[in-house]
């Protein structure tokens, strides 16, 4: 027994932390060299000291014991390790969460006889198509081209353009790296409000907003590198939303932004025309228990006409809109939700949205901007100022929206 005490002493040293730097996606070998020769039953253990549990690879014969979930699937060894004393740990598909200090440490029955660190830096990879574009950016100040709107599309992430009244948009969240298991996806919008989360493999409704209820959906495959991305059911305003993932402590493992603008519908006439009209054409046979809401949003809010079980509500319009509102017939069958204002004035120009609810869930929704001009004076040749009627045809400026 004494010979082996003495035998452990010998062998106990503790080697200083050398420092590594990698790119995401990289594999490396952390190394670690023992001498094992005539130890009774060694094992070694790979750990970081910031985790819990701290284990990042351990072997004792051929048993994985105790392994943290974030490195499944990720680490190995020789299988002769112990044998040859080469107990280097391969580490594969790296991540920016695995920048830390990583500890080998070498056992038998006795207690610990050896220590390494090794330092590891993992750092974002700048993509080969981003030194392309820079090469081109460069190129186009020397040439006096398009810098200000490439260097302004670069910077400010993604940008997505669509008309009031489509169906659905799509909010492009793309990473080129695997995720944690038990990593949450929060999207938010300008506002803060949650418009979609999803954590523990299963999107999250109960945290959601309410406005955005039943108006999302993401990819199912998350963990995988690629695709966060988010499908916005029936998109009404500009906004710019934000794609963010965290890791189980809270710490933001990426960050991205989509700046969405939903193209309004313009519509203007002059004051004194007969009538104007609002477009808005959707898919037809609506639910029959929908409601059909057309809302002027600003300079204020106004109800302005309700349709809902067959028929239309007046007595919920605002009276500034009393008998001078009416939409189509057969409106459920034909998707054709348009809205004819009689006499408009300018009073009347503002934002107007019109929305279909079904169980308390927006299906539908588009905006129409509408101007109404004042009345231009001319004067006659009698010296008379005189109001001139406008003979402008009440169609709107801007095609339906089909959705």
């Amino acid at each position: 027994m004494k010979m082996l005490v003495v035998f452990v002493i010998l062998l106990h040293v503790s080697q200083h932390a050398s420092a590594v730097e990698l790119y995401e996606g990289d594999s490396f070998i952390l190394p670690c060299q023992f001498d094992t020769f005539d130890l009774i039953d060694p094992s070694v253990e790979w750990s970081r000291s910031d985790l819990s549990p701290p284990t990042v690879h351990q072997l004792q014969g051929d048993e994985l014991k105790e392994q943290n979930q974030h490195y499944s699937g990720r680490t190995s060894m020789k299988t002769d390790a112990l044998q040859t004393g080469d107990l280097s740990l391969k580490l594969t598909d790296l991540q920016l969460s695995d920048s830390a200090t990583y500890t080998c440490s070498l056992r038998d029955n006795i207690g610990e006889l050896s220590q390494s660190d090794v330092q590891l830096q993992v750092k974002e990879r700048f993509p080969s198509w981003a030194k392309a574009l820079l090469v081109l950016l460069v190129l186009l100040v020397v040439s006096g081209g398009l810098l200000f709107h490439f260097r302004q599309h670069f910077m400010s992430g993604y940008k997505v353009e669509v008309e009031s009244g489509v169906e659905s948009v799509h909010l492009p969240c793309k990473t080129i790296v695997h995720l944690p298991k038990g990593t949450k996806v929060e999207w938010k919008d300008g506002d803060s409000r949650k418009v979609h989360v999803y954590q523990s493999s299963s999107d999250q409704p109960e945290e959601q907003h309410d406005f955005y209820r039943g108006r999302t959906k993401m990819e199912r495959n998350l963990l995988k590198p690629g695709d966060l991305s988010l499908t916005l059911k029936h998109p009404t305003d500009t906004h710019t939303y934000t794609c963010t993932a965290y890791n189980k402590r809270g710490d933001i493992l990426m960050e991205k932004q989509v700046q969405l603008t939903v193209r309004v519908c313009q519509v203007e006439v002059e004051e004194g025309v007969e009538s104007v009209q609002l477009p808005f054409r959707t898919t037809g046979n609506l639910p029959g228990d929908a409601e059909m809401l057309w809302e002027r949003t600003e300079p204020e809010y106004n109800t302005v006409h309700v349709y809902q079980s067959g028929s239309d509500q007046p007595h919920r319009q605002h009276q500034d809109y009393r008998d001078r509102t009416k939409m189509n017939e057969d409106l459920l069958k034909t998707g054709d939700l348009s809205l004819t204002l009689r006499l408009p004035t300018e009073r009347d120009s503002g934002r107007y949205r019109c929305g279909v609810v079904s169980r308390n869930i927006w299906i539908r929704v588009k905006t129409v901007m509408l101007k109404v001009r004042g009345r231009a004076q001319v004067q006659d040749q009698t010296g008379i100022i005189r109001n001139r009627s406008s003979s402008i045809d009440p169609t709107p400026l801007m095609a339906d929206q089909s959705v």
